[in-house]
């Protein structure tokens, strides 16, 4: 089924995305693989190809477009190819938007030149040790002291947690105040106190430095407040969506890419003197999860759609987190199934894939939380 929601300037950006794939990417995915991390210069080259900073302010180097179309272009060439890639999606759909809405003029002066151009790598920092879905359970800390905020804690789960410039931290302001007792305080590289700590060994994404950060009497200026202090929960569930749906769009795209492959296996593959695929049981197997995957894109680019026209909804991107990394985790255990013995060995994308895929349904907001997100709004 033709897909209605991209326009032609989308798709010169999605040949742009494979050719920084084919370039940048693949010769060095086995070495990033290896090493445990990307390389920073990947974030660079991104940037050289407008792959990243595309969605910022033209007088701060970006490209000054507001067409989240663009973002789902490059979530999904970078899905297809798998999880051996820098963070374009955080970079661009999970950081950037704080940056771009909240951050002051001089903040934007400091910062936005530097990230549009893959020079500063962002991250975000929520989960902690004893917090993860549960927000309102955050126990760092920030407290003014003149002109600095003294920020103590831990995060954990940071994605870019290394190889981040910029890490915008959720930090407990006022502990009397609730939900408005939070605040977003942006921590640079080399700020004394903040320390990286392990890099977490992970059962998929090997390349993703997924990291723990400790913040220890660091002095964070009050120029690095950003948003407004008090509305750092607020300004938390205003992205959140974005994210969601970026997770979303990951899932389908690369699901529909493990399936693609499975699909010219059961071709190829033969058995008892024919294909795999034409077994009547597997042909019903790879005939629903086309069926799934077409389904479920309908619904993305729906919610796509909804972005451009400012409609997009928490609970319609809810919806599409839940239901597209539940599929994908289905469609990846199916297609590994059908591999076989061969599934199951790591020189074959697929066991990349089941491994890899599996967090989809944890990170951004578990299944558990998108539901009880979606079944409060039903007055439940």
């Amino acid at each position: 089924m033709k897909r209605l929601v991209f326009e032609p300037e989308h798709e010169q950006l999605r040949d742009t995305a494979k050719r920084y794939i084919d370039r940048e990417v693949a010769p060095n995915a086995a070495r990033w693989e290896e090493n445990g991390i990307v390389d920073r210069a990947a974030y660079a080259a991104a940037g050289r190809y407008g792959l990243i900073g595309f969605n910022m302010p033209e007088e701060y180097g970006g490209g000054g477009s507001d067409d989240f179309r663009f973002n789902a272009v490059v979530v999904e060439e970078i899905a297809k190819f798998g999880f051996l890639t820098p963070a374009l999606s955080v970079h661009n759909d999970i950081v950037g938007p704080y940056l771009k809405t909240l951050a002051t003029p001089e903040q934007k002066e400091r910062w936005l030149p530097g990230y549009s151009a893959g020079a500063l790598i962002g991250a975000i920092a929520m989960s902690e040790p004893g917090a993860g879905s549960d927000l309102a359970g955050i126990r760092a800390t920030a407290i003014r002291a003149g002109d600095d905020w003294i920020l103590n804690g831990s995060k954990t789960f940071i994605s870019a947690g290394i190889n981040a410039d910029l890490v915008i931290v959720v930090a407990r302001t006022d502990p009397d105040a609730g939900h408005k007792g939070f605040s977003l305080l942006v921590v640079e590289r080399g700020m004394a106190g903040f320390e990286r700590g392990r890099k977490l060994d992970k059962m998929g994404q090997p390349a993703q430095d997924t990291a723990e950060l400790h913040f220890t009497d660091v002095r964070v200026p009050a120029a690095n407040l950003l948003g407004d202090e008090g509305r750092g929960f607020y300004h938390l569930m205003a992205n959140l969506p974005a994210e969601r749906l970026s997770i979303a769009i990951s899932a389908v795209a690369g699901a529909r890419e493990t399936y693609r492959q499975t699909l010219q296996y059961a071709k190829d593959r033969t058995a008892f003197g024919q294909s795999i695929g034409s077994f009547q049981h597997n042909r019903f197997v790879l005939a629903e999860l086309d069926t799934e995957l077409d389904i479920a894109e309908q619904y993305v680019d729906r919610c796509l759609r909804a972005v451009v026209d400012g409609e997009l909804t928490a609970v319609d991107a809810a919806k599409a987190k839940w239901w597209c990394t539940e599929l994908a985790k289905r469609v990846v255990d199916a297609c590994l199934q059908l591999h076989g013995g061969y599934g199951y060995m790591n020189e074959y994308k697929v066991a990349k894939d089941f491994v890899d895929t599996r967090i989809q349904t944890i990170y951004g907001g578990t299944t558990e939380i998108m539901k009880d997100l979606i079944g409060r709004s039903l007055g439940l």
